[in-house]
Formats: structure tokens, sequence, C-alpha cells
């Protein structure tokens, strides 16, 4: 699976973010990134604080254990999360694909 990496504090998770969506859902696969529909709209980090929230409340983790680490002005973004298991990340998210 390209779109998830395990690290030795948790995981990085490949994002494919479309802002202004009817609903914030997980989409499905984009290529080698799970592609995340956000409500938000691309202004002022705001798509990138509905996507924390969104992977925070779909987890049940504290949204400070999730970390951008590229893409702040682009729909393809890298996230840190950690003290999660790849498994436990990827069976919540892909159990989630509506």
């Amino acid at each position: 699976m390209s779109w998830i990496t395990e690290t030795s504090d948790g995981v990085i998770l490949s994002v494919h973010a479309s802002p202004r969506a009817s609903k914030n859902r997980i989409e499905g696969l984009h290529g080698d990134a799970l592609k995340i529909r956000l409500k938000a709209p691309p202004v002022d980090g705001k798509a990138n604080e509905a996507l924390i929230g969104f992977l925070s409340d779909t987890l049940g983790i504290p949204q400070r254990r999730i970390t951008l680490l590229s893409g702040q002005t682009s729909r393809q973004k890298r996230l840190a999360i950690s003290g999660v298991t790849l498994a436990g990340v990827n069976g919540i998210l892909l159990s989630s694909i509506y």
C-alpha cells in the first residue's frame, strides 16, 4: 500500500484532498493516495484544519498526534500520525470508504 507507510512512531499517510465537497468523507484511493473530500474551502488553511479534524475524529485520536508534513497549499498532502499502527489505521480508513 503506497498511500500509507509505517514508521517507528506511527504512520505516514498520503492524501489527495478535495475541498468544497458536500460532506467530509473518504472517497477511496486516488493513485498513490487516499482521496478525502472536505467541506471546507482551500482558503487560509481551512481545508488543512478540516482534514486534520476529520482524521482525528475518524481514527479516534487527538488532533495533536497528526502533523501535516507537506502539501500545505496542494491537494497532495503527507501527514504523520503518531501513536498508531499501520494495521489499525488501514482498517479504520478503508472501512470508512463510502
